[in-house]
C-alpha cells in the first residue's frame, strides 16, 4: 500500500538505540513549550455522586501536578473557551448539538442513559471540556509545542449520539483541526476502553491512523475493537486494534506494544501525534479487569514521548481519558506530564497534597511506581496464550492489506 507521500515518509529519522533493551532513545529535539489546560469549570461535567466518572480526579490531578512543581516556565497554564457551534459541527451533526443543548433526555441521541445522564449545564459543560483539547490543536497548527487536557479523551463520543459518559468527541474535533495543517496524524489510545467514536468518524480516512490497546470487547464495553476491524475503503489499514485478555500484565502489555506501535511510527511515520492517556487499565480501576501497574502505565507513555520525540519532532497532544479508581489517576497523569516534560517521574508525594487527597477522599493514594499484583500460574498462561493467538490475527489481518508492516 503506497502513499502520494511515500518519499516523505520514507527519509530514516535519527535515533539511537538502548545499548540494554535495543530500543530507539530520542535523540531529536521537540517542542519546547507545553501547554496544559486546567479550569475549575471542567468540575461542571458532572454526572452525578453516584457515576464513576468524579470530576474531582481532575482538580486532584491539577493540584498534584502545582504542588510537585510542574507548573514553571516549560509550562503554560490555560483556561479554555467553550467550543463554538461552528467547531462542534466539525464532527457533530446540527440535530445532535440542538438536542444536547436542550439538556432534555433523548435516548435517540444517547442522552440520559444510564451511563450519560442528562444534567443541568450539561451543554455548556460539554462545550468547555472540547474547548481545551480545540484550542491545543489550534496551537499546534500555528506552533511547534505540545499540550495536555487532562480533561479531554472523551472518545466514545459519535456524531449524532453520547455514548460511554462521552457527549462531544474533543478528540475527534482535535483530530479535524490538525488536519489543516497536517496529513499524517497519528492517534493513539491506551484507554482500557476501545475508542470506538474516534474510529468511526476516521475509519475511511488514510490520513488519521488509529491505534487502540483496550480490554477486548468479547469482555468489555464497548464491545469492540477486534483485529479485524481495519479501516474501510481509502482508509483500509489505518485502524489498528489490539485488544487485551482480562488481566493482562505490565509484561503482556509491553510485550504487544512493543510489538506494534514501533512498526506504526516507522510505517506512517507521523507529523503529529494526539494520544488518549486513560489510566483504566490500572488493576485497581473498578470498571475494568486488566493489571497494570502504574510503572507499566508509565511506560508506555514513556514510549509514546520518545517515538512522537523521534518521528513527529515532539509534537504531542496528550488527552486524559479514562481512569475511575482517585487513588491511581492523579500520579498517573503526574507522571505522564513529568514524561513530556523529559523527566522521570517520582515517587515523592508532596505532604500537603497527600493530606488534602486523605481530606477529600477519605484514603491514601498511591504513588509510582506501584506493585505487582500476583494473578497466578493458570491465569498467566492464559492470559500469553490469549494474546499469543490475538497476535497472530492481528498480524494476519494487516499483513494481507500491508506486507510492509508486518
Amino acid at each position: 500500500m503506497r502513499r502520494a507521500d511515500e518519499e516523505s515518509r520514507c527519509r530514516p529519522p535519527t535515533f539511537e538505540r538502548d545499548l540494554i533493551t535495543g530500543e530507539p532513545i530520542n535523540c531529536q529535539k521537540g517542542p519546547s513549550m507545553i501547554y496544559l489546560y486546567y479550569s475549575d469549570r471542567f468540575l461542571n461535567y458532572n454526572f452525578g455522586p453516584e457515576h464513576p466518572l468524579n470530576p474531582t480526579r481532575l482538580s486532584l490531578s491539577y493540584k498534584l501536578m502545582e504542588d510537585s512543581g510542574l507548573i514553571d516556565d516549560k509550562m503554560e497554564v490555560l483556561e479554555p473557551e467553550p467550543a463554538s457551534e461552528e467547531e462542534l459541527r466539525l464532527v457533530h451533526t446540527l440535530e445532535y448539538i440542538e438536542a444536547v443543548r436542550l439538556e432534555e433526555p433523548d435516548l435517540a441521541f444517547g442522552l440520559g442513559s444510564d451511563d450519560t445522564p442528562v444534567f443541568p449545564g450539561i451543554f455548556e459543560a460539554s462545550r468547555t471540556m472540547a474547548g481545551g483539547s480545540i484550542d491545543a490543536a489550534k496551537r499546534m497548527i500555528e506552533e511547534d509545542c505540545s499540550a495536555f487536557n487532562i480533561a479531554g479523551g472523551l472518545h466514545h463520543a459519535f456524531p449524532t449520539q453520547a455514548a460511554g459518559f462521552c457527549v462531544f468527541n474533543d478528540v475527534a474535533l482535535a483530530i479535524s483541526i490538525l488536519k489543516r495543517r497536517f496529513s499524517r496524524i497519528l492517534y493513539l489510545d491506551i484507554d482500557a476502553h476501545h475508542g470506538d467514536g474516534v474510529q468511526q468518524i476516521f475509519y475511511e480516512d488514510p490520513n488519521v491512523l488509529t491505534f487502540s490497546i483496550h480490554e477486548s470487547g468479547d469482555y468489555l464495553f464497548p464491545g469492540t475493537g477486534f483485529v479485524d476491524e481495519a479501516g474501510y475503503g481509502p482508509g483500509l489499514g489505518y485502524c489498528v486494534n489490539l485488544p487485551m485478555p482480562m488481566y493482562a500484565s505490565d509484561r503482556d502489555f509491553r510485550l504487544a506494544f512493543e510489538e506494534v506501535v514501533p512498526r506504526l511510527f516507522d510505517w506512517f511515520r507521523p507529523q503529529v501525534v494526539v494520544a488518549e492517556l486513560g489510566v483504566d487499565t490500572h488493576y485497581s480501576d473498578p470498571l475494568t479487569s486488566l493489571n497494570l501497574t502504574l510503572r507499566g502505565y508509565a511506560r508506555m507513555v514513556r514510549r509514546i514521548v520518545e517515538l512522537t520525540g523521534i518521528y513527529a519532532e515532539g509534537r504531542l497532544l496528550a488527552l486524559g481519558g479514562g481512569g475511575y479508581s482517585l487513588q491511581v489517576v492523579p500520579p498517573a497523569w503526574t507522571a505522564a506530564l513529568h514524561l513530556m516534560r523529559g523527566e522521570e517521574p517520582t515517587e515523592y508525594l508532596p505532604p500537603y497534597w497527600v493530606e488534602l487527597f486523605s481530606n477529600v477522599v477519605g484514603y491514601v493514594p498511591l504513588s509510582y511506581p506501584d506493585i505487582d499484583l500476583p494473578i497466578g500460574t493458570e491465569t498467566e498462561k492464559r492470559v500469553s496464550l490469549e494474546l499469543a493467538s490475538t497476535m497472530k490475527r492481528l498480524k494476519g489481518v494487516h499483513a494481507r492489506i500491508n506486507p510492509e508492516l508486518f
